[in-house]
């Protein structure tokens, strides 16, 4: 993948053990420090969040190049790489049968984070850029993964959820549905009640961006007790996505 660079920022691919240490450094902070997730091969001491999966994802990291401090990072796994893992990181959460039928080439996407002090400002619009040249070259179709609600209390986030359920549920053809053994319902308020104001302030804004290019969601919600979240799975396919949104993700999608 041909490196991207901009006077304060490269985006480019984890090629080094060291550029995967990075990675896994600014997810602790994010994943662990920050929201107070936990998990098995999480290492405490060199503070590095990491899982089994991580050598088969590709990593896509944005790089201060002052600081050369990695602030913002994306895993990346396609078809070919899940198949050596064995699954997708998502099939711990979600039935991917409709996705895997669905004769499109899929790509997922997850551990997505930026720090604190880049937040709201060019480095999300840099890493986006950098993931829409990955999927332009991958000849990828449609882009998924879970995305995740701080915290783990249902009824404070009735009204999102049931948001996401009532409007914005994927079509039938690329629906994933979260296992039976874990199923948290969405629709938790009849639609004709939803304050969708109200609602959408709930919304993380990471989700509301994969909304607003044309993103869907699957059927049913995970609550993840290891990492102080619930979980949604989005899925975005980039043949529905129009020319503004085309050209607002980085002009990738032609």
């Amino acid at each position: 993948m041909t490196q991207m660079a901009l006077p304060q920022f490269q985006v480019h691919l984890a090629q080094t053990a060291q550029d995967l240490r990075d990675a896994q450094r600014l997810r602790y902070d994010v994943f662990v420090t920050e929201l107070g997730g936990s998990g098995p091969l999480i290492d405490h001491d060199a503070k590095l969040e990491r899982d089994h999966l991580d050598p088969y994802f590709d990593h896509l990291l944005l790089r201060d190049t002052l600081s050369q401090q990695v602030v913002g990072v994306y895993r990346l796994m396609r078809p070919e790489n899940a198949a050596k893992a064995g699954a997708y990181y998502s099939a711990s959460e979600y039935d991917l049968t409709q996705l895997q039928r669905s004769g499109r080439r899929i790509l997922e996407l997850g551990r997505s984070c930026v720090h604190p002090a880049y937040r709201g400002g060019l480095a999300m619009h840099m890493l986006w850029s950098g993931l829409a040249r990955y999927v332009a070259e991958h000849e990828i179709e449609v882009l998924f993964g879970v995305a995740s609600f701080h915290g783990t209390d249902i009824d404070a986030l009735a009204q999102p959820l049931s948001l996401l359920h009532h409007r914005h549920l994927a079509p039938k053809n690329l629906r994933t549905k979260c296992l039976a053994k874990s199923f948290q319902r969405m629709d938790l308020i009849d639609e004709s009640h939803l304050d969708r104001r109200s609602a959408m302030l709930q919304i993380p804004s990471l989700i509301k961006a994969y909304l607003r290019l044309g993103g869907c969601v699957g059927e049913g919600a995970y609550i993840d007790h290891e990492f102080n979240t619930v979980d949604v799975c989005l899925i975005m396919d980039t043949a529905q996505m129009n020319d503004r949104q085309t050209r607002k993700f980085g002009g990738a999608f032609l």
